[in-house]
């Protein structure tokens, strides 16, 4: 074992601390002793405002920053989808781990109705608090309606079980990593995910060799490259949670694929692209696929939403 004890910050939520327990036992691994701190963040006690109308960069990565810099932690464990793409001055992503699935998941309501089932003059209720599924969403299914959806994971499952919502929207990769996803739930493969969807990311301070070490030891290099590339791209576009914006880029066969998209939030107006370059040239893929966003219509999607 080294000698220094790793404080990890983390969030309370079951899925926050399965994501903190999973670092700690990499950290293990690799021979180094850490612990866990629990933090509250403000995305954490105000369950009832909107993400989109809270408008705050980081909301829940926010807590567990400061705590870093005070020096009361010295890694924080965040998914890597919540951390805004600009970080606190000090401090670096130090390690990502193998990405988990990057879909988003339809969790049935008791009155779900199926695609098939679908009449005209029928509108589904569905549940969301992310702006990006529900512009995703009302793109395909113009009907449906969306009523705000907060809380951890567990609590958003209990809400929808006792409500008479047809259904609502989550990451796959959350239900899955805390074995709660249920047997009915539906793969939402036609849309995008948040950029960095289904990553989970290290963060420590600048200057903190030790703690950069430690988690090098279990950085996944294809996961970096292609989350870096989807936060480019989100950077590009000057998005933040407010901002219908989804991206994912992938290795296949040596190619480095990209996909994505900017929608407006009634989701009637919508800009994609796709892009493949050799996984050796993918270095400002997702900076010039945003610029390219921009320049066939993207700005003028972002004006409206401002």
């Amino acid at each position: 074992m080294k000698h220094k004890v790793i404080r990890i910050g983390t969030r309370e939520s079951q899925l926050a601390v399965w994501q903190a327990t999973t670092v700690g036992k990499l950290l293990l691994e690799s021979g180094y002793e850490s612990e866990l701190v629990y933090i509250k963040s403000e995305g954490d006690t105000d369950l009832k405002t909107p993400l989109y109308e809270i408008g705050v960069q980081g909301i829940f990565t926010k807590a567990l920053d400061i705590a870093l810099l005070n020096g009361d932690i010295d890694i924080a464990v965040h998914s890597l989808k919540d951390v805004p793409t600009v970080m606190a001055k000090t401090l670096v992503q130090a390690a990502v781990l193998p990405r988990a699935s990057h879909l988003d998941i339809l969790v049935p309501g008791a009155g779900y109705i199926a695609d098939d089932e679908m009449q005209s003059e029928v509108a589904r209720v569905l549940a969301t608090s992310s702006i990006r599924r529900k512009a995703q969403w009302l793109n395909r299914y113009g009907n449906d309606t969306f009523v705000n959806l907060r809380g951890n994971v567990n609590t958003r499952l209990r809400k929808v079980a006792e409500s008479d919502w047809h259904g609502a929207i989550f990451a796959a990769a959350g239900l899955e990593r805390i074995g709660v996803k249920p047997d009915n739930a539906i793969s939402l493969d036609w849309m995008l995910p948040a950029p960095a969807q289904g990553a989970i990311a290290v963060v420590c301070r600048e200057d903190d060799d030790y703690c950069k070490m430690a988690s090098d030891s279990f950085n996944d290099k294809e996961t970096e490259l292609c989350t870096g590339i989807e936060r480019e791209f989100l950077r590009a576009l000057m998005g933040g949670c407010t901002t219908p914006i989804s991206a994912y880029a992938r290795v296949a066969n040596g190619q480095l694929v990209f996909d994505g998209s900017l929608l407006s939030k009634d989701g009637r107006m919508k800009k994609e692209i796709h892009k493949s370059v050799a996984v050796d040239d993918a270095g400002n893929i997702g900076i010039d696929a945003g610029k390219e966003i921009l320049e066939s219509g993207g700005q003028e999607i972002l004006a409206k939403m401002q």
